[in-house]
């Protein structure tokens, strides 16, 4: 089947080819379908199905275009995905709205519509679980959220912190005092905050006590009133550090928790608070959770591809203990079944 596609007047055909075609290459390789472009048109060859797919991702990257973005491969996946999975997608719903401005002033911009409910529910409720794999936004998107209620007055102070889960012997052989031990293990937010503020009014608020950066031990026996905390890598709390977190929540204050439950880094297989969490507070007025998935990576390609490979290996793996289980008990009951006998 061959469809031609007309072009809007006055669109930017370099913008959608890319860089030697390399947006095209992208769009042929992932739909299985032949695109030319030529005189304001796109000619489309495939099976009748992709060359239909092919019609609807283009006409999401033509909107992107419209908008003034530019396309790249994330963009490009994206839209297939959405397409492949969801039979296409406005790509209106994921918004014009600015979530802040990086010292560079840049836009920062939700990309999936993971990150659009995510960065919703922050707006709508006190306390946000963001929970997903990596490079889904979760950390980042918290701390424009944060930057911008800080910057808007909403909250008078920042606190960002994070479980230093090795924190007993082997931070005792890192040099410095106890801060220079835990700053590795917030590094991460630190990042998040210079992308944001640039170092230097970083350096600034943190002096006058608008930002603090500190491990989760830092929390406890504290009332935090009017100020937006952010607790990172929550899957290697234990209950009891995720519980004391919570009831840390003052007036005036927001909390957005983060974590991925596939990568718990707690010794000896003591229980994840952040687990613990999805099944004691689900439903409770004024939380909200937003499972984000590997649909909604916006690093490089190959991380879905990675996330989705340990996903198929870990339920293999639960799947061959569940029959190694069922196995064990069903020889077990022939054991007692052949000494009844």
């Amino acid at each position: 089947m061959t469809r031609q596609i007309e072009i809007p007047e006055g669109t930017d055909l370099s913008a959608l080819f890319g860089s030697f075609d390399a947006n095209v290459k992208l769009l042929e390789k992932s739909l299985n379908v032949k695109l030319t472009g030529r005189d304001g048109t796109i000619k489309l060859t495939g099976s009748d199905e992709d060359v239909d797919k092919a019609d609807e991702v283009l006409a999401i990257l033509l909107q992107i275009i419209e908008k003034g973005e530019r396309i790249d491969d994330q963009k490009i996946l994206y839209a297939v995905t959405m397409v492949q999975e969801n039979g296409g997608f406005d790509l209106k719903l994921l918004g014009d709205d600015c979530i802040a401005v990086n010292q560079r002033g840049n836009p920062i911009k939700t990309k999936t519509l993971g990150q659009k409910k995510y960065v919703e529910s922050m707006r709508e409720n006190t306390i946000v679980f963001g929970i997903g794999p990596a490079g889904t936004g979760k950390t980042y998107l918290a701390v424009a959220r944060a930057v911008t209620a800080l910057r808007n007055k909403e909250v008078a102070r920042i606190i960002l912190t994070r479980p230093a889960v090795e924190a007993g012997e082997k931070l005792g052989f890192l040099p410095g005092d106890l801060q220079n031990k835990v700053d590795p293990y917030l590094r991460p937010l630190y990042d998040g905050m210079f992308e944001m503020l640039g170092a230097e009014l970083f350096a600034k608020y943190q002096e006058k006590g608008m930002i603090e950066v500190a491990p989760l031990a830092y929390m406890r026996g504290r009332t935090l009133d009017n100020a937006f905390i952010i607790l990172d890598e929550a899957q290697n709390t234990t209950p009891e550090q995720m519980k004391m977190f919570l009831t840390r929540i003052g007036f005036g204050s927001k909390a957005v928790v983060t974590g991925d439950i596939t990568q718990i880094d707690l010794p000896g297989g003591k229980a994840s608070g952040l687990k613990e969490a999805v099944r004691v507070l689900k439903g409770v007025e004024d939380i909200s959770f937003s499972m984000l998935t590997e649909k909604d990576v916006v690093r490089h390609p190959l991380v879905q591809k990675i996330i989705k490979a340990y996903e198929k290996y870990d339920n293999e793996q639960e799947k061959r203990k569940k029959n190694d289980k069922t196995a064990h008990r069903e020889r077990t009951g022939e054991r007692r079944n052949n000494r009844r006998d």
